[in-house]
């Protein structure tokens, strides 16, 4: 017996290939209600006249028709039988017999690759059978039950992209000079210093502040008469310290967190402001950035 095919006409739905049948378009599928049919022999395709070729014999089965074909000299003879109706199709030829009266169905039947291919859409309307198109996946779905059904195909997506991570926000003036000041933690003192070879309190200030071009005095007592009070101190204040009761005699950078940066005679470290010893001798603080 020679296996049988059909055509699904989409004219409006698919775009329309090049009219060479070596361009023919076979990215196209068919399902019975919630099951996509399997051609493992003659996959469907959309032809040069944007009819969409689907191999009939496996549909038939799912519908529960029955199927016979023969020669009938140089053309092939396909009868369906099914829901009280004969439909006699002759290859060549786009006219078919129902139940002994001739209709036109549009397109000829085309015997190829050992079948024969038949309207689908013909055949789902004269047994009264709807046909959902799925455009998007270039998909046929057929309600043998009456139900609509959901794609059981999908077509692959490109991957989107990740979107690219957003850049880190620029850093203030303060949280700069704090970045930078942390790099010395733990640098010897030195009276008088001004250097990572050893610092003072106000010269590692003048070295940290200095690339920032925030420009300060030599000395704490100094630093004091710049700027502006502040009732808070802000991330790259500068916050002092009289040691004496007397005189400022010490400064440092606040880093946040009530604690801050400076150069002690135990070297370049982190204190807190609240701390037992510099929480009684802190004094202010000055805004320089």
């Amino acid at each position: 017996m020679l296996a049988l095919s059909s055509t699904i006409l989409l004219s409006s739905l698919f775009p329309s290939p090049s009219a060479h049948a070596a361009t023919y378009n076979y990215d196209v599928r068919v399902q019975v209600d919630d099951k996509l049919i399997a051609f493992p022999d003659a996959q469907p395709f959309i032809d040069e006249n944007q009819n969409t070729m689907v191999p009939i014999r496996f549909i038939s089965e799912e519908l529960g028709y029955k199927i016979s074909s023969d020669m009938n000299g140089q053309q092939v003879k396909v009868t369906i039988e099914g829901s009280g109706k004969s439909v006699i199709f002759l290859s060549g030829s786009s006219e078919a017999v129902v139940n002994s009266q001739k209709t036109n169905f549009g397109t000829k039947a085309v015997f190829a690759e050992g079948r024969v291919y038949v309207p689908l859409r013909f055949i789902s309307e004269l047994f009264g059978i709807r046909i959902q198109w799925d455009n998007k996946n270039f998909n046929a779905i057929i309600n043998k039950d009456g139900n609509y059904h959901e794609p059981a195909w999908y077509r692959p997506t490109a991957m989107t992209p990740a979107p690219a991570p957003a850049p880190a926000p620029a850093l203030s003036i303060g949280e700069k000079i704090v970045q930078d000041a942390k790099k010395y933690v733990g640098t010897a003192y030195l009276w008088g210093g001004t250097t990572p070879n050893g610092f003072d309190c106000s010269g590692f200030l003048k070295y940290v502040y200095s690339p920032n071009e925030v420009s300060l005095p030599r000395t704490s007592a100094q630093m004091a008469t710049v700027g502006t009070w502040a009732s808070s101190p802000n991330t790259g204040d500068l916050v002092f310290f009289s040691e004496t009761g007397s005189r400022i005699s010490h400064v440092g950078i606040y880093i946040g967190n009530n604690s801050f940066i400076s150069a002690t005679n135990s070297g370049v470290k982190i204190d807190s402001l609240g701390s037992s010893y510099w929480g009684p001798r802190y004094v202010g603080t000055k805004r320089v950035v």
